[in-house]
């Protein structure tokens, strides 16, 4: 199995069409097709559903694309890697994260790094914890950002200077509104949005022998997509405060739960992990910045 031909099959299910995923990887549709048989043959499995003017990814395809996706990409890192372990002063560093308003401090330190080190470039993607260690087990990403604590068996840490403070985002008009915290009783039985990672593990830590007594009523991996059924009516959103707008005209409130929930947030690292000259500055450019900043 080549990488060229997972190149192919990627442009393809992208695509959905032959002519075009030809055109784009400057190659014939006859040679495109025949490469992609033999990648049907080699596994064993019909990767694609032939339709008269499109293709269409089959179970076993759509298994293959994340696979693909993945591969390409860690091709193409180490390929940048080696282009730059002779490059001390730029490069590019890949991050993968979580929601969280304490980004921010990564984002500063990003900032002042970069006024010494123009040359580097940074590279995010964002996701749950799930996901973005996922790719950093794979090597696709160099740091994962996540909002629990993190497997000290198989990671370094940096904890970020501060945590993220838990809450509601509801309706301005919403009776909860009114109040200055919200506790555990005033959500019963309320219908309520949250990622599934916070429910399985903030909130119930939050609500202890009353989470019984509390109806997800849907889970989404980011506030924002929950902030906009919320402005429907549709429920009560469990987030991070200043992940949402709730500024005044928005709409949209924000009430801290009682008692206070915080979550920690922390940049990790594999151990073991072998990082290019540039990333390996950052990373103890971050280790002083962050212990500088008072908790």
């Amino acid at each position: 199995m080549e990488l060229r031909t997972m190149r192919y099959f990627l442009a393809v299910a992208r695509e959905e069409n032959m002519t075009r995923a030809a055109e784009l990887l400057h190659v014939t549709q006859p040679t495109l097709s025949k490469q992609l048989k033999a990648l049907e043959d080699e596994l064993g499995k019909k990767l694609f559903t032939r339709h008269s003017f499109s293709i269409q990814l089959t179970e076993e395809g759509i298994l293959l694309r994340k696979r693909a996706e993945d591969l390409v990409k860690m091709a193409d890192k180490i390929t940048t890697e080696f282009l730059a372990l002779d490059d001390t002063l730029g490069g590019d560093v890949y991050f993968g994260m979580a929601e969280s308003y304490q980004i921010r401090h990564l984002a500063s330190a990003i900032r002042q790094f970069k006024n010494t080190f123009s040359d580097m470039r940074y590279h995010i993607t964002s996701g749950d914890t799930e996901q973005v260690t996922e790719k950093l087990d794979k090597g696709v990403i160099d740091f994962a950002v996540l909002a629990e604590g993190p497997n000290t068996a198989k990671y370094h840490f940096l904890a970020f200077p501060e945590a993220d403070l838990w809450g509601v985002v509801m309706k301005a008009d919403s009776p909860l509104a009114d109040k200055q915290a919200v506790c555990a009783d005033d959500l019963a039985g309320l219908p309520l949005f949250c990622s599934e990672q916070g429910w399985n593990h903030d909130i119930s830590r939050w609500c202890g022998n009353k989470l019984d007594e509390l109806h997800l009523e849907g889970s989404f991996r980011l506030s924002y997509n929950g902030s906009l059924f919320v402005k429907e009516g549709l429920g009560y959103l469990l987030t991070f405060q200043h992940l949402i707008d709730t500024s005044p005209g928005s709409g949209l409130v924000f009430r801290p739960l009682s008692p206070i929930l915080e979550t920690k947030i922390y940049l990790i690292w594999k151990k073991y992990q072998v990082f290019t000259p540039i990333a390996e500055r950052l990373l103890e450019y971050l280790k002083d910045k962050f212990d500088a900043v008072p908790s």
